[in-house]
């Protein structure tokens, strides 16, 4: 890829192109971009991942979401996948990733509202912060050396999901049932921005924080993944094509709501943000589709 960090934006001149921003750190985007002062590289390409560099510096008017629908064929989500989270339920490590998905227009932009769809109303609407993986180059049977290979980069994203028809009996049936829940339209925020594994490696030392209305409701660190992204990418290719644009969500630490004793479910107003270090921040706000 010819980046190392990856936003859509329009530029000062009023285009909507994608580059590579002039930060040092992740944390850097958003406080530049307030103060009028975040630059980027310019690349050419309407395909995030068929870029070209250019030499040409442009300053960053407003960000816009860094993949749409269009971009993504599916998205790939694994439950499950943090050690402690798993320890704290009483479950047994699983001996590989538990595997659901969810359909591509439920991606949506890092400060979009998630809208909630009737069928999903008042009932019991929850978070996931989670560690997004972006796959840049179609493969398969892909090998753990050649991993990295295939990552196009990483994001900050949230699995929002809706427990009733996740769970419930009179909704789910007698066996939970993962994607329905958790498929709706812009049910999976990402972004603002990717970020190369040549920055990150393996992502495997991220601290991850989930907030709602400003209050931290989880806190971890990607070193604590049972599978990584690299044995993510592996498993998931394995006599199964992962095409270009595909997202891996690599599943949510302990923190949410379903877990709490006395759940406070998210409702109509609330605002949620995930922030991953280097990664930056989604910060979506509930609206009910009316």
């Amino acid at each position: 890829m010819p980046w190392t960090r990856l936003i859509r934006f329009v530029s000062n001149s009023g285009i909507t192109t994608f580059g590579d921003p002039c930060i040092e750190k992740g944390e850097d985007l958003l406080r530049l971009l307030d103060k009028k002062e975040l630059y980027a590289r310019r690349l050419e390409g309407n395909d995030p991942f068929e870029l070209t560099s250019t030499n040409e510096k442009v300053r960053v008017e407003r960000l816009l979401g860094i993949l749409t629908p269009e971009d993504v064929p599916i998205i790939k989500c694994i439950g499950l996948n943090y050690v402690k989270h798993i320890t704290e339920l009483g479950r047994k490590p699983p001996p590989y990733p538990s595997m659901f998905m969810k359909p591509s227009p439920a991606i949506s932009d890092f400060n979009s509202d998630i809208i909630v769809p009737s069928i999903a109303q008042h009932k019991n609407l929850d978070y996931e912060g989670e560690l997004a993986v972006v796959i840049g180059k179609t493969g398969k049977n892909i090998t753990s050396e050649k991993a990295l290979s295939y990552i196009a980069g990483y994001a900050s994203s949230n699995d929002v999901s809706e427990r009733k028809w996740q769970r419930d009996p009179l909704y789910a049936g007698s066996v939970p049932q993962w994607s329905f829940g958790k498929s709706f339209d812009t049910f999976a925020p990402i972004g603002p921005m990717i970020v190369s594994p040549s920055i990150l490696g393996a992502a495997g030392n991220l601290d991850l924080r989930t907030f709602v209305n400003g209050q931290l409701r989880q806190g971890t660190n990607t070193k604590d993944l049972l599978f990584g992204a690299v044995e993510l990418v592996c498993f998931l290719s394995q006599g199964s094509t992962l095409q270009k644009g595909t997202v891996i969500m690599t599943g949510t630490p302990g923190g949410v709501v379903l877990g709490m004793e006395k759940p406070v479910w998210l409702g109509e107003g609330d605002v949620v943000e995930v922030s991953i270090e280097g990664l930056g921040s989604c910060v979506n706000r509930v609206v009910y589709e009316r």
